[in-house]
């Protein structure tokens, strides 16, 4: 495995942080995700999340805790208002930062580690959290054979996927200054639209829809005219988070062809906050998707034997809609899907490594997105585009409200989790966002 267990993933340790040790909680002494955060009108800071607190990073290197030589590379881009520095440094000083936070934060700490961290803890819930890093190129991938599929069957009847699609991961380049952090509402875009044999019009989209996606950012990159090799590929993966590309399904409709989307999907994408590195992910790793008999296998270059046999990961995702009226009647959230990671059809690996292979530079905090995440299922499909045939079949909400697409008032959230046996279970935390009109 790649990304080795070790003492981090004892599913028995605890932490002194009792809330890190209830079952339910999102970040275990074995997770330790990386985020970015914000209390009052004070600076930006990096933070380790366990339980419901936040460990600020910065006063942990201010008190000593993290001064010893293989960690202090880590610490020191800690000490800055986005979590790049960090990323920039690879795999070794991260995994060193880890494993010496997992000694400050478990029950058997020393008391001077225990008591001094206490000192910088600071509660979630009062604390802003905002994007991890500062992204330069966003590109994402459509790496989900059943979501290409049924998307397909939707635009071209006739022709649903399209030969490359088997040997190529496609991709479009996504627009960076629009990337937003969970929580920030999503104002409802325009766009040329054109139903039927119409002249289009332009307007408000009417067919808004959500895309369940996994992020995942670049640790250290590559030089310029240098490719990425795939037996080197994850070493470039800082971690991953969760991803909601909002897309105006009508204005897609009629831009895509011949270049694909643009203000379709450029007006907004929600990021979560805490970003899980690869380490957490270790004990989750899966083989990769199991192709289709008589699909071809991948090019040369997109082909290694270790990403065959543990390049998938089992995260489950799952979206949720809370329309204005379910909330004012207390109604709780519907499930709208549920799908998982491992069901790609290209790994992570295998997306930036072909990302990468025409000598394109990636760079610390550039981010990527796998694409809308679905599974064989209905109940697996990863937005509603899929789960209402393109709107002709509307979903029946709790509340009695019907959806085809998203209205103004509805909240979607995603989140995302792993589980397995023998080990303690890790949540990516939550990606939402409220639909509102234009002002």
């Amino acid at each position: 495995m790649r990304f080795a267990l070790d003492e981090t993933h004892d599913c028995l340790t605890q932490s002194w942080a009792e809330s890190a040790n209830d079952a339910e909680s999102d970040f275990p002494l074995q997770n330790l995700p990386f985020g970015v955060f914000r209390r009052g009108n004070e600076a930006a800071r990096v933070g380790v999340a366990i339980g419901d607190l936040i460990v600020d990073l910065a006063g942990l290197y201010q008190s000593g805790l993290l001064d010893d030589a293989e960690v202090r590379p880590a610490a020191e881009a800690c000490l800055s208002d986005s979590l790049n520095g960090l990323m920039a440094l690879g795999t070794a000083p991260r995994r060193a930062m880890r494993r010496r936070l997992f000694t400050i934060l478990r029950a058997e700490a020393t008391s001077n580690d225990r008591e001094t961290a206490r000192r910088h803890l600071l509660a979630q819930n009062e604390v802003e959290m905002l994007l991890p890093a500062r992204v330069g190129d966003y590109t994402d991938f459509y790496a989900s054979i059943f979501h290409a599929t049924n998307v397909g069957k939707l635009f071209r009847p006739d022709n649903p996927l399209l030969p490359n699609y088997k040997y190529i991961p496609i991709g479009y380049h996504g627009r960076a200054s629009s990337l937003v952090p969970s929580g920030t509402k999503i104002v409802r875009p325009s766009g040329q639209r054109r139903v039927g044999e119409a002249e289009p019009t332009f307007g408000p989209s009417r067919s808004l829809d959500y895309e369940m996606e996994l992020g995942f950012f670049v640790s250290a990159g590559n030089r310029l005219g240098e490719p990425i090799l795939m037996g080197d590929a994850e070493e470039h993966i800082f971690g991953v988070c969760i991803l909601n590309d909002w897309s105006a399904r009508d204005v897609q409709a009629w831009e895509y062809q011949p270049l694909g989307p643009l203000l379709a999907k450029n007006f907004s994408t929600s990021l979560s906050p805490w970003v899980v590195t690869m380490e957490a992910l270790a004990p989750f790793r899966v083989a990769a998707f199991t192709r289709a008999e008589g699909d071809p296998a991948p090019l040369t270059y997109l082909l290694d034997a270790k990403d065959n046999a543990q390049g998938g990961v089992d995260i489950w995702l799952e979206a949720r809609i809370a329309t204005a009226v379910m909330r004012e009647r207390g109604v709780e959230p519907a499930l709208l899907g549920r799908s998982n990671v491992r069901d790609l059809y290209w790994t992570l690996a295998q997306m930036i490594t072909h990302h990468a292979s025409n000598g394109c530079n990636l760079r610390a905090g550039d981010l990527l997105g796998s694409g809308t995440v679905s599974g064989a299922e209905k109940s697996a499909r990863g937005c509603l585009l899929e789960l209402t045939s393109g709107g002709k079949e509307p979903i029946l909400l709790p509340s009695g409200e019907q959806r085809r697409f998203l209205e103004d008032g509805d909240e979607v959230t995603i989140e995302g989790y792993c589980q397995r046996v023998g080990f303690r279970h890790i949540r990516l935390g939550r990606c939402s966002g409220i639909v509102i009109g234009q002002q």
